[in-house]
């Protein structure tokens, strides 16, 4: 695939490396002279071009409707924003990917800035923690679908009524909007099937709409 890079930081470079390992087109645009020298020297597979990725006539020469995924990736999230509303409506670009650097922020972005895909690294974090912690909560692991479902993930309490009441997934009779899609066990992940029972500390991954989250409570809360 081409790949358009905006910022060319750390996570920008580290993101360009992976994308060139995988045999990616990489093209990553950095208005600082020094930075863009630097990964030059790091990245010689990678196309830099010095310019201010905000800035229509800085996109326009880069290419960007021949382009495949757009990673919006410098250390401010306004320009992050401005990256991907510009690369969405004027170059209508198939994927733009957003880093958030504020997870206070991260409701900005949304399809009406463009972003398809957003990652949060403190929202991450955070989840993390609340996964290494928290039995008998709803923990988001992260959006899908332009932010219109989740992947979120249940540690089912020795209380979880779906535990103590011993249905079998086909009798949960779960909504079309509610999907179990893998069950991990004492380490071993488990393909989810019709007659599948729930035991405490199963970890239940499931696909969610945003608007059905609620589902989830009095069967696996």
């Amino acid at each position: 695939m081409n790949v358009v890079i905006a910022g060319g930081g750390s996570v920008g470079t580290a993101i360009a490396k992976d994308l060139l390992d995988r045999h990616h087109r990489v093209t990553l645009l950095e208005k600082r002279a020094d930075t863009s020298e630097r990964v030059r020297r790091e990245l010689p597979g990678v196309t830099v071009i010095m310019c201010d990725a905000c800035e229509v006539e800085s996109l326009q020469q880069v290419g960007l409707r021949d382009c495949d995924v757009v990673i919006a990736a410098t250390g401010d999230d306004e320009d992050n924003l401005v990256v991907s509303w510009l690369c969405k409506q004027e170059f209508a670009v198939p994927r733009v990917i957003a880093r958030v650097n504020n997870s206070r922020n991260e409701w900005l972005f949304n399809e009406k800035w463009g972003v398809d895909v957003h990652v949060s690294t403190p929202a991450l974090i955070t989840t993390l923690v609340d996964e290494a912690v928290e039995v008998g909560s709803v923990i988001s692991l992260m959006e899908l679908a332009h932010g219109k479902m989740r992947l979120a993930e249940v540690t089912l309490a020795h209380n979880a009524p779906v535990v103590v009441s011993g249905q079998t997934l086909d009798e949960l009779r779960l909504p079309d909007s509610v999907r179990v899609v893998a069950v991990l066990r004492e380490h071993h992940p488990l393909v989810p099937h019709p007659t599948m029972t729930f035991l405490e500390d199963d970890h239940v991954v499931v696909i969610v709409r945003n608007d059905s989250v609620d589902a989830l409570q009095g069967v696996f809360v």
